[in-house]
């Protein structure tokens, strides 16, 4: 039997003191498991992709306030592959799921990037009147 949740790593600590050889590590850097470790994680991350494209968890993950870029690369972490800017920004704007702010970014670059939020009472009411949120890229 296997659980996975989805936490930010940054909240949790590992405790050290145990000589237990425990650590985060990327899904590429996953060391050999044993048993049938590795078929739960490989079950874990398709069910994480599934829910990735019908609901907004990516959201869970980002600070109030964030960028598109920063979105993005969450969902590229997500389904594990570089995904297309111009598509990506399309269909997840298109949704109207975000309030885009009069603030910017510049921590990447001199022009910035425009910081947005997620507008979940917007996204309540948008499924109480039937939206499907769907992020098949």
């Amino acid at each position: 039997m296997a659980y996975y949740a989805l936490l930010n790593i940054k909240d949790y600590k590992i405790d050290k003191s145990r000589d237990n050889e425990v650590c985060w590590c990327h899904l590429t850097e996953m060391p050999e498991l044993i048993f049938d470790h590795k078929e739960m994680v490989d079950k874990a991350l398709r069910r994480l992709k599934r829910k990735a494209k019908i609901q907004p968890i990516g959201f869970e993950f980002l600070p109030e306030k964030f960028t598109l870029p920063q979105l993005q690369s969450l969902y590229e972490a997500i389904y594990q592959k570089e995904l297309d800017k111009r598509n990506f920004r399309k269909k997840i704007l298109s949704m109207e799921l975000l309030d885009k702010l009069p603030e910017k970014d510049k921590s990447s670059s001199k022009k910035g990037a425009f910081l947005y939020c997620f507008n979940r009472s917007k996204y309540d009411q948008l499924i109480s009147d039937g939206f499907y949120f769907n992020l098949e890229l």
